[in-house]
């Protein structure tokens, strides 16, 4: 029996349910929250974390679960716990204010606010003596400096308005391509040329950028770029950020050799990585890419997917209270297991000097291509490959004898739409009839619980519960995987519901002046609507939106699409230069509306077939359309009874078609 339970335990979130049995009378995030406040005339604190955050459950354990603590929150605040899976609206808005006092910010996010809503005071983690000296001195100037308390809010909440927000269009001039190699040079000199990524820790795998990097490179012929991307990728692939035994990538490292990872594993990491991998496979024909993106799709389908075909959001870091303890070995383990192939194991996996972390704990990870490493073995690539297969699957049954981390079960729309587009770009590069099948189920999951009557998206979906308005974020991926399942597929249903969650973005989500997008929809109660510009460990909304745009715009012959995607991109134009890695997916839009962009529609009996043998190849300057009954406006008057053709158009213009693939290849590349 629970000594302490509050409003939390009705809750579908685990994050909020890891918090339902704590002394504080924690209540989740609702419009009733400022209601009561005002009421009550308490401040409000706005505590933000997520399930597989380290310090959220240091903070939880020190001081949300002491009852001295405990009972003066309560006596004093009226105490509100958010999921900033669930609710990146609030996180985004109490986040830029924390970041507008402090400089800085991160996860657990504090928050306090006025009962209206709009912030005081904020900051990340505290320890318990600093945070009850807060709490008291908060409710001490509430009480007795008021005027000072709202005159400080009213600034702050100015700042939170204008923050990130763009409410201007800017002219739209002509496009240059010096400004993706000015980019592109700036952003250079940050390159770690021994380890990949940028020269500095912590690394974060950052799908986006090394998605525009490798666009760049190959369409500019650029060797230190691709020598660069290709790098990066692989040390990212041998590192301990990569879970060497059971497959899935860590958020990051925390040092510069990606070897020591923050070991929670998260949906939207692996699925844009396998987007990447995918990607770079169809340039670089690396065994070592097939193997990352098999094994990865593996653990999705083994540790992540739920009966409905949705996967969940992430796995925890911690488990038995350790961080890591489920991934790492000792030698002595290892060996028990593997026996005699412990000899080459322990060489090939490093558990040596390179391997070890702390306390005899050891990570696998490689230093050695699979080339070299099996021409000093003097084995076949195939025998590697059949050896890891072999040694990898003796580990992971013993591993399942281990105490797992904890799952977080919820299903988000965003984040599974990226595993979507994820498993069709691994569908094109290898034609893996899985990939596409788990793709479909994942789709179809969208469709029968996140989509509404009215062709609304939801956000969150746990155990047939779906209650949290989608955001700009869920309907941007959303929309581009579709994009991407239509590719793969040629079946007109993905377009067309594409296009429909496209004009609900316009309608609801769209700033008529500037024709940026704001992430929360005109609905919204918050204090302030965001627009997310720059892009980070997931591109931003706004860049998303924008590609989604250029390519609707080329389906449907819509130049009001293209138009709105290049208004966007003018407003972010001038000094984007100056910071690539927050604007590689807006520069991957760039190198596409600079260069030829290439419609191509595959018609005749194997459309489908030829179709995907092209997309085989790597051609991001490229969209496919076609089938044996299209219909969509890109198709018009292109159509073949029998003998599969290509038609290319480009700029308006239409090529004469042709029967011959290869002489597609050739004008697309």
């Amino acid at each position: 029996m629970e000594k302490f339970t509050n409003a939390l335990i009705k809750e579908t979130s685990p994050y909020l349910l890891q918090h339902a049995h704590n002394p504080v009378n924690w209540v989740p995030w609702s419009d009733d929250v400022f209601d009561l406040a005002q009421k009550e005339n308490k401040l409000v604190l706005v505590s933000v974390g997520y399930s597989a955050c380290h310090w959220c459950h240091v903070m939880e354990h020190e001081c949300f679960e002491d009852e001295e603590v405990a009972a003066l929150m309560n006596k004093f605040f009226i105490s509100v716990k958010v999921d900033r899976e669930e609710r990146p609206d609030v996180d985004q808005v109490y986040m830029t204010a924390v970041q507008l006092m402090t400089q800085k910010g991160g996860w657990p996010l504090n928050c306090f606010t006025l009962p209206d809503g709009r912030p005081i005071y904020g900051g990340t983690y505290f320890p318990k003596e600093q945070w009850m000296h807060i709490l008291r001195s908060l409710e001490h100037t509430w009480q007795n400096d008021r005027e000072k308390a709202i005159e400080y809010a009213e600034n702050l909440h100015e700042g939170i308005i204008r923050s990130e927000l763009i409410d201007e269009a800017k002219k739209v001039e002509s496009f240059s391509e010096e400004r993706l190699h000015e980019l592109v040079l700036r952003w250079s000199r940050s390159f770690d040329s021994m380890e990949g990524g940028d020269a500095r820790a912590p690394k974060f795998p950052l799908p986006s950028n090394y998605e525009f990097l490798l666009e760049y490179g190959v369409r500019y012929e650029h060797e230190k770029v691709l020598k660069h991307v290709e790098l990066t990728l692989d040390k990212m692939a041998m590192g301990g950020i990569y879970d060497q035994v059971g497959g899935g990538f860590t958020r990051y490292s925390v040092d510069m050799l990606w070897k020591v990872p923050h070991f929670e594993k998260m949906l939207y990491d692996n699925g844009q990585l396998l987007n990447l991998y995918s990607l770079a496979y169809k340039h670089f024909q690396k065994p070592l890419y097939k193997r990352i993106v098999f094994q990865t799709v593996e653990w999705l389908q083994r540790e992540m997917m739920t009966p409905e075909g949705a996967f969940y959001s992430a796995l925890d870091a911690d488990s038995e209270g350790e961080e890591g303890k489920f991934y790492c070995w000792t030698p002595e383990q290892m060996k028990a297991v593997l026996g005699d192939d412990f000899t080459w194991v322990k060489d090939f996996y490093n558990l040596n000097a390179r391997g070890f972390w702390e306390e005899e704990k050891y990570i696998p990870l490689r230093t050695e291509s699979d080339r070299s490493f099996a021409t000093r073995m003097n084995w076949s690539m195939d025998e590697l490959e059949s050896k890891i297969a072999e040694i990898n699957q003796k580990l992971l049954d013993e591993r399942k004898h281990r105490v797992r981390p904890g799952t977080d079960d919820k299903s988000l729309t965003s984040w599974n739409a990226m595993a979507l587009k994820g498993l069709c770009q691994a569908y094109s590069a290898f034609g893996e009839e899985e990939f596409l099948h788990l793709a479909i189920k994942n789709a179809r999951w969208m469709l029968k619980y996140q989509l509404t009557e009215d062709g609304k998206l939801l956000r969150n979906y746990k155990k047939g519960v779906s209650n949290i308005e989608a955001f700009l974020e869920d309907y941007a991926h959303v929309i581009d995987a579709f994009i991407q399942l239509y590719q793969v597929t040629f079946d007109e249903e993905w377009m067309k519901l594409a296009s429909q969650l496209n004009q609900v973005t316009l309608d609801v989500f769209q700033d008529s002046t500037s024709k940026m997008f704001y992430f929360t929809a005109d609905s919204t109660t918050l204090i302030a609507r965001k627009m997310e510009i720059n892009d980070n460990v997931i591109p931003a909304s706004n860049s998303v939106m924008a590609m989604n745009l250029f390519r609707l715009g080329h389906y449907y012959y819509n130049k009001d699409f293209t138009t709105i995607a290049e208004q966007q991109l003018a407003n972010i134009y001038d000094g984007m230069e100056q910071y690539g890695s927050g604007y590689s997916n807006w520069a991957s839009l760039l190198i596409k509306i600079v260069n030829d962009y290439y419609q191509v529609v595959v018609t005749g009996n194997d459309a489908n077939e030829s179709a995907l043998k092209l997309q085989e190849h790597y051609l991001p300057n490229a969209l496919f359309a076609g089938g044996t009954n299209a219909t969509l406006p890109i198709t018009n008057d292109k159509h073949s009874e029998n003998e599969t053709m290509y038609f290319v158009c480009y700029d308006g213009t239409c090529l004469m078609p042709t029967g011959d693939q290869k002489e597609v290849l050739r004008l697309v590349r």
